[in-house]
């Protein structure tokens, strides 16, 4: 039996075909089978998983992009494909490499007979699909990083996409943030209206309340406490977001109540809210933000009033909050994750007090999941509306996605914060936490 060892040793004058110098990268141990366009192969036969390099653009994409940006530039250009696995949920495949799949660095001499194998043309960038953002170095003629420009820009990209193929994958509630499941068995929708009573019932909203909810894409949030007696008003930096949002509010009945504005939250200029609602929009304000953004928010409510934050965040507090690699360039430009400390520590900072946190971070596992599931359903329709590309990025991105939550890589908190009344009087707050879980 040919070995991994020997196939090394039986390359002649130290030339590889491109499966050999994958498993010599790879360390032998490929946990998926492995095809390239030069008739080589590589890894366990008999796995029904496995990645096929088509064409030598492929090679380019796979040699010159950082960590995970390489292959998916490959997938995404349709120079590598995934096979086993639907392209609308590669969570399966993307468990397999991320259990087993660790790269080393081989000895300089056998580096050289990588290159040399490989060829130093491939070792060159070349220009990278269409689908993918600029590098934040160019992003600059766009503005300053989270200026209102530059921001509106990064909103339109993931935002824009289309709201029939957002309600394909989302469902009918429209809802582009982590759910909160009651059960184990429970449905996407029932755990997203879950989603909205609990936040709800944190802000102790009632009849007559005002509500302002930033970052409110859809108007989920907007049009659920609207049906409650409560005047909401939501504002969001996308388009395609307002446009379907104004029209949800009129069918429901609920112009008199509710109402969803196109802007920058930064332009609401109203104050003395009862509640304010942030359900995943901190992720994409900017860290050195978070003093200026936390301020706003106070000076928009009333003393006692309640904010709750709602974001992805890092499981600790010290790593470079700047995204890198597929998220930034195809998914998220610009956003920004840290630790909820850090988010409690500049909420505090500001004079806020913070009530309550908490982490659902396998809800948004099972989000991902449920969403994946909706992709996949729904493929056909949505390669027809977005492109075959842009649907691909999505069902990298979700699964992806799905697996850091799963293994603690991101979490997802909630953070429930009052802004003190004068002389740090509690008001009326009963003495534990109000709601249901």
């Amino acid at each position: 039996m040919t070995t991994f060892k020997d196939r090394k040793t039986d390359a002649s004058a130290g030339t590889f075909t491109i499966a050999q110098v994958l498993e010599i990268l790879a360390g032998g141990r490929l946990p998926v089978r492995f095809t390239a366009y030069d008739g080589s192969s590589a890894g366990p036969p008999d796995v029904p998983l496995g990645l096929d390099l088509l064409t030598p653009r492929g090679t380019h994409y796979l040699a010159t992009g950082r960590g995970d940006l390489g292959l998916a530039r490959a997938y995404i250009a349709g120079d590598l494909d995934l096979r086993g696995v639907h392209p609308g949920d590669p969570y399966e495949l993307l468990k397999a490499l991320s259990e087993s799949l660790v790269f080393t660095r081989p000895p300089a001499r056998l580096m050289v007979d990588i290159i040399r194998s490989i060829g130093i043309r491939q070792l060159r960038p070349i220009e990278p699909p269409p689908e993918e953002a600029e590098p934040r170095w160019r992003r600059v003629a766009g503005g300053l990083r989270h200026s209102k420009t530059r921001d509106a820009d990064a909103i339109h990209h993931h935002y824009d996409v289309s709201n029939r193929f957002y309600e394909w994958v989302l469902g009918s509630s429209m809802t582009y943030t982590c759910a909160c499941y009651p059960s184990g068995d429970a449905s996407l929708d029932e755990a997203q209206e879950n989603k909205y009573r609990l936040v709800f019932e944190k802000l102790r909203l009632r009849p007559g309340d005002r509500l302002l909810d930033v970052g409110c894409g859809w108007g989920g949030m907007v049009r659920y406490a609207a049906r409650r007696g409560v005047r909401a008003t939501g504002v969001t930096l996308s388009i395609e977001q307002t446009a379907w949002a104004q029209r949800a509010v009129a069918e429901d009945g609920l112009s008199d109540l509710a109402e969803v504005r196109f802007g920058d939250y930064r332009d609401v200029t109203e104050t003395g809210f009862d509640a304010i609602s942030s359900i995943g929009l901190l992720e994409h304000i900017g860290v050195r933000n978070y003093a200026s953004y936390f301020r706003f928010l106070q000076d928009r409510l009333r003393p006692g009033g309640l904010l709750l934050n709602h974001c992805i965040t890092r499981p600790e507090n010290q790593t470079e909050p700047a995204t890198r690699g597929f998220i930034d360039r195809y998914v998220f430009p610009d956003g920004e994750l840290t630790g909820s400390g850090r988010i409690i520590s500049e909420a505090q900072d500001t004079g806020l007090e913070v009530l309550h946190e908490e982490n659902l971070r396998q809800h948004y596992a099972l989000t991902l999941r449920d969403w994946g599931a909706n992709l996949v359903e729904h493929w056909d329709e949505a390669v027809a509306e977005v492109g075959l590309p842009t649907a691909k990025v999505w069902g990298l991105y979700m699964a992806g996605s799905r697996l850091g939550f799963e293994r603690n890589g991101i979490q997802l908190h909630q953070v429930l914060m009052t802004r003190p009344h004068e002389g740090g009087a509690a008001g009326d707050l009963p003495l534990r936490p109000w709601w249901t879980p």
